[in-house]
């Protein structure tokens, strides 16, 4: 019996991408030894990406396609293909051909090999512009700096599991607050990575801005590190050493001048110690609302409407799934 690979395709507003990533893909899996399915995740689009991919289903029964009520994010809608997948590999990417098909069955000979995680790492991306590059290898510098887990430098949502694998990521990492690309490489197996050239988008433009990218970056440091709740432990030992210095800046003014008025030094610093106290304030604030967040249970995703799907209870996927 042939193994199946199930690549998964997150789809939001893809429309004039999709015919060229759904013909590439398609001829690539045609020649592979393996048995496939082609899983699309329809991630409320607002474009005619939802009717382009009912067309493909209707044409391949191999093609399945998962529509969410509405939009849940990226990461929401790759944790909704490794839900439905039934393959003994599962291969995550975008419909926009920057993680190349061509990859596939190198991917597939590693899986071959006995590996059960495969990380693709870029290591080139010329449409990514160099704000977001310097930003991409300053995330990575500052995560493994305060995390535990070290990550591989320029990971990308286009990586690889084994059934295993799948299954761990399926019961135990539910996160409403997630960095799935993070999970990949937390949960151990064997692993390695693939470099891969990041390949221009074959149409639209990237969905994550600036804004987004910075608030994804900053849950993902509260995900996998606490650092930053001790720095309140740093800053008060901190200000226990800046007062000490500033008693004894204080008494030899006093024995050589007499007593300073110290008016300016006292407003620079309780502008500093009340700086430091509301970026404490905050940090603890944003811990906060990931466990509000966690405790509110909502699910992970809603699935709208699935073409081709067989054989899954849907409630049974959302019972635990924002």
């Amino acid at each position: 019996m042939k193994k199946v690979v199930s690549v998964v395709v997150s789809v939001y507003n893809e429309q004039k991408a999709l015919q060229a990533f759904y013909q590439e893909t398609s001829r690539i899996l045609q020649t592979l030894t393996w048995d496939y399915e082609l899983i699309f995740v329809n991630d409320g689009s607002v474009d005619d990406s939802l009717s382009v991919l009912k067309d493909f289903a209707r044409q391949n029964e191999k093609v399945k396609l998962i529509s969410f009520s509405r939009n849940f994010g990226h990461e929401a809608a790759m944790i909704a293909g490794l839900d439905y997948a039934v393959g003994d590999c599962i291969i995550c990417m975008d419909a926009d051909l920057q993680h190349p098909p061509e990859y596939i069955p190198k991917i597939l000979e590693k899986m071959e090999e006995g590996f059960q995680v495969i990380n693709m790492v870029r290591t080139k991306n010329d449409s990514a512009g160099w704000l977001k590059s310097i930003t991409s290898v300053g995330f990575y510098k500052v995560i493994n700096a305060l995390s535990d887990v070290k990550f591989e430098n320029n990971a990308s949502d286009f990586f690889a599991v084994d059934a295993q694998a799948a299954a761990v990521l399926r019961q135990d990492y539910r996160e409403k607050v997630r960095f799935l690309r993070g999970f990949v490489q937390n949960i151990g197996f064997r692993k390695t990575t693939i470099e891969f050239e990041a390949r221009a988008r074959v149409a639209g433009e990237s969905k994550y801005n600036i804004k987004k990218l910075f608030t994804f970056s900053m849950n993902t440091i509260m995900c996998f590190s606490n650092m930053p709740l001790k720095l309140g432990i740093y800053a008060g030992i901190f200000s226990a050493i800046l007062g000490f210095l500033m008693m004894l800046y204080t008494i030899y003014s006093w024995i050589q001048v007499g007593t300073p008025s110290g008016y300016a030094t006292i407003v620079v610093l309780l502008c500093f110690m009340f700086a430091v106290l509301f970026l404490i304030v905050g940090i603890i604030g944003e811990y906060i609302a990931i466990l509000f967040t966690e405790l509110k249970g909502r699910p992970i995703y809603i699935v709208g409407e699935t073409c081709n799907i067989k054989g899954k209870t849907q409630n049974k996927q959302e019972e635990k799934i924002e």
